[in-house]
């Protein structure tokens, strides 16, 4: 759901699955990097040790930055969590250096249905039949935007329902975002007198992704374009060469200068900086953020969809947390009982009715969508996107992801910075990344 960081990660055994009986008085740590989830959890972790009076769960919560580096040092130190919530961008890597347990062994042994998901998430995580991880909660993207500036622009909710992206001219995307753009005199983008370089409100506010994922700022577009990051997870070869890649980075690269969202320079502040602060219309974004936006911001935020491509299509990546245990646990069995309580309706019942996130498994999902209706939000263009036939795609899944997303990091930053074209530069780098891979 984020950017991937440089994991340095030391080898571990990789311990025996055998069960032995679970020992009295046992305190599990579990760590995750989601402040606003942490109260379900800890909901759950209660549920747990009702359940089973013999073990206590104890959460910590970090930032997203902090949370990576203290694992990997935990890895090397010995001093990792029992159990942790793992990310698609992480998990190879600790799979490659054995750091994770294989629970497959375990599924196997207790018959779990792991068919209650919705569909693809648990593969996610399995690697050459082992398996690393269960699924806990799925994200898509969709747009969230400041109800009270569409409002002043003469807008209604529906003028964003049906949006359509090109690239060349942006199509009616990019019109609303220009009609939702105003300089320092009150012109809007769609305006000849509009000033560019002197921008009050902008109608789009972008984090540009210069990351090798993009997940919420171009993946959604290049993929109407018929365009993927890999053929599938694990393989080989990346296809940042795409003229259809390069043709969507520019467009976006482009919008700074055309005054209709923050340059990228102005954005290192933050993605969603102006967007909270009131002075961007619209954001695109997760999922995740549902329970943020609409709960913290001085303002009615609404949810539209991503706009239509030339596919005729919206599409979204379609990504998923998971739980793992970590192989130095001293508690395996423990830690099994809690990851599969955790990947059970139990505990994501209980996540869904706090309207945090929406839970892998789509009754609990249901739970979760009238959690957010209760509060006025309407979080259905989420789920519709992932029950869409051909509407998401996977987050790229990869070996060597922390190198690949290096090499890809500097050659975005210097397009969306203005340096580079896109289409003199991507190939290069696509060379490079694929020569990791060899």
């Amino acid at each position: 759901m984020k950017k991937v960081l440089t994991v340095t990660a030391a080898l571990t055994v990789l311990a025996s699955p055998a069960l032995s009986a679970a020992q009295a008085a046992t305190t599990l740590q579990y760590v995750l990097w989601d402040s606003n989830q942490q109260p379900a959890y800890q909901q759950c972790a209660n549920a747990f040790t009702k359940a089973n009076p013999d073990i206590t769960v104890k959460i910590s919560q970090k930032g997203w930055d902090d949370y990576w580096s203290s694992l990997t040092t935990g890895f090397v130190s010995g001093t990792a969590p029992d159990v942790f919530t793992n990310h698609l961008g992480y998990y190879p890597q600790f799979a490659a250096n054995n750091q994770l347990v294989d629970l497959a062994p375990y599924i196997a042994r207790d018959k779990l249905d792991t068919g209650i998901y919705y569909p693809g998430l648990k593969d996610l995580w399995g690697r050459d039949g082992k398996q690393y991880g269960l699924p806990k909660d799925f994200d898509t993207v969709a747009i969230f935007y400041n109800a009270d500036l569409l409002a002043k622009a003469g807008m209604k909710p529906a003028d964003l329902a049906n949006l359509t992206w090109n690239p060349k001219d942006g199509g009616t995307y990019q019109k609303a975002m220009a009609r939702l753009s105003l300089d320092k005199s009150g012109n809007s983008g769609l305006s000849a007198k509009f000033n560019p370089r002197q921008v009050n409100q902008y109608g789009y506010q972008t984090g540009y992704g210069a990351t090798f994922n993009g997940q919420t700022q171009w993946s959604f577009l290049a993929a109407t374009l018929g365009w993927k990051h890999l053929d599938q997870p694990f393989a080989r070869t990346y296809h940042y060469d795409d003229p259809r890649f390069a043709q969507t980075v520019q467009w976006l690269a482009d919008l700074g200068t055309r005054g209709l969202a923050p340059t990228y320079q102005e954005s290192k502040a933050g993605d969603d900086s102006l967007f909270r602060a009131g002075r961007a219309a619209m954001v695109t974004n997760g999922s995740w953020m549902i329970a943020d936006y609409t709960s913290k911001l001085p303002f009615k935020v609404g949810i539209a969809p991503l706009p239509k491509g030339p596919n005729g299509k919206r599409m979204s990546m379609f990504n998923g947390l998971a739980d793992s245990i970590w192989v130095g646990s001293k508690n395996k069995d423990a830690a099994w009982k809690w990851v599969k309580f955790l990947a059970s309706r139990g505990c994501q019942d209980l996540v869904g009715r706090s309207g945090s996130v929406l839970p892998a498994i789509p009754a609990s999902t249901n739970l979760a969508l009238a959690a957010f209706k209760a509060k006025g939000v309407d979080a259905s263009v989420f789920v519709n996107q992932a029950k869409t036939p051909g509407g998401t795609f996977y987050y790229p899944i990869s070996d060597k992801a922390s190198e690949v997303n290096d090499i890809m990091s500097n050659t975005l930053q210097g397009i969306f910075s203005g340096q580079n074209k896109a289409s003199a530069v991507l190939g290069g780098a696509n060379s490079r990344v694929n020569a990791l891979l060899k």
